[in-house]
């Protein structure tokens, strides 16, 4: 055996025995293994990622696709949760899904194609087909169903999919109401089945029929302590949210980051470790900012709500505008796709 060989076989030995005796020392200690958290410390639950078979890839709608997703022993989910999926290109969007939560062999989700948006829902259209394989992380769910004496669901196009499991659970356990919106009938996702719902609680608007819902009518006399679910486009929340009396709770599904009241402007982003500074401008962000100096940095959804870009924030003061973090998160970090600065500068430790 030569020097040189020798030498190896006494470092890969040494290597060995060393991790044997850590091992040996993590199993003696009381805290292991550790115990499992009721409620994770960050914001998204540590799920791990899943492989599951398309089986179905159906239009439900105009514009509007539903997938069927199996597998076997799939992690149970309540209404109002949403699933990651990782698509071919390796983007993750998040969609709700509309399925039965009492069925662990599969999982649908429902997506309209977004002709002007970013290329995820595209995807899903024209990339994910029966028999493909895909991988998904979840689920997770940001927009619960909480047990409430009444309810009001408000609901726009497709944001019937995660409100659709929410009316199947309340059927014969609460009062409620629904007004669901779309551009005309035939863009509306899930409309046979929602129209074999209660007639006296339901109520279809089509747009390019009989113009936007009465929402003022819809909340008079509302009682106290209704909850009142909302998901649609930003402009369908806005008036919603405006109109809600006091004493009601209002519960909102956003697709896309929440926008600020104050705006957008220019601050500066100093990068700690890397040594430099960029400026953020109003019709920028600062992922985008960062981006250009540190091409290597980490993003997928841009919108807040996979939590990849989450970056720790060392000095400033921070304006969030994720759907994501727990407040003990807000403290010290943000999400740079979509956060930004109070402050003219803000200090990342990057």
């Amino acid at each position: 055996m030569t020097p040189r060989l020798r030498t190896v076989v006494a470092v890969a030995g040494a290597a060995l025995v060393v991790r044997r005796a850590l091992r040996r020392r993590i199993e003696a200690s009381p805290l292991w293994p550790l115990p499992a958290l009721e409620e994770p410390v960050s914001g998204r639950p540590r799920t791990r990622a899943l492989r599951l078979l398309v089986t179905g890839h159906e239009r439900v709608a105009d514009g509007v696709v539903q997938l069927r997703l199996e597998g076997r022993d799939l992690p149970r989910w309540e209404p109002g949760a949403h699933l990651d999926l990782v698509l071919p290109s390796g983007l993750v969007r998040q969609y709700s899904l509309c399925g039965d939560p009492e069925d662990t062999s599969s999982y649908t989700v429902a997506t309209r194609l977004v002709e002007d948006g970013r290329g995820g829902s595209r995807e899903v259209h024209e990339q994910v087909w029966e028999g493909s394989e895909i991988e998904v992380r979840g689920p997770r769910n940001r927009f619960p169903l909480v047990d409430a004496p009444s309810y009001v669901f408000v609901v726009g196009g497709i944001g019937i999919t995660p409100v659709l499991p929410m009316l199947r659970a309340v059927q014969g356990h609460a009062d409620w109401r629904l007004v669901y919106g779309g551009r005309s009938r035939a863009s509306m996702p899930f409309l046979e089945e929602i129209e074999k719902l209660d007639p006296e609680r339901v109520t279809v608007v089509a747009e390019d029929e009989e113009g936007l819902p009465d929402l003022d009518a819809l909340f008079a006399g509302l009682p106290r302590d209704t909850a009142v679910y909302c998901c649609g486009p930003e402009g369908l929340m806005a008036a919603v949210e405006a109109r809600v009396p006091d004493g009601a709770t209002l519960h909102l599904e956003r697709f896309a980051p929440r926008t600020s009241g104050e705006g957008n402007g220019a601050f500066e982003v100093e990068l700690r470790r890397s040594g430099r500074t960029v400026t953020v401008a109003a019709d920028s962000t600062v992922l985008a900012a960062v981006r250009a100096e540190l091409p290597g940095t980490v993003y997928s959804c841009e919108q807040g709500f996979c939590g990849t870009c989450q970056q720790r924030v060392l000095e400033g003061e921070i304006d969030h505008r994720d759907e994501l973090l727990t407040d003990a998160e807000r403290d010290d970090s943000m999400l740079i796709c979509v956060s930004r600065a109070r402050s003219e500068r803000i200090v990342l430790d990057m």
